[in-house]
């Protein structure tokens, strides 16, 4: 779980560099490297919630 978690971080961190990129610079490119990483973070938010509830039981 520790290692999903990270990988969330990480994919966080991406989300926000690109995310200010594009807002403070208007940079496109950036944009949509923001949105990946957004779909990406939900995927993982997923597989937590679904790791997370196996923990509990």
């Amino acid at each position: 779980m520790k290692e999903l978690v990270d990988q969330i971080n990480a994919e966080y961190a991406a989300f926000a560099e690109n995310a200010a990129a594009q807002v403070e610079k208007g940079n496109k490119a950036a944009g949509a490297r923001a949105r990946k990483a957004a779909l990406n973070i939900m995927k993982l938010m997923k597989d937590f919630r679904k790791v997370s509830v196996e923990a509990s039981k």
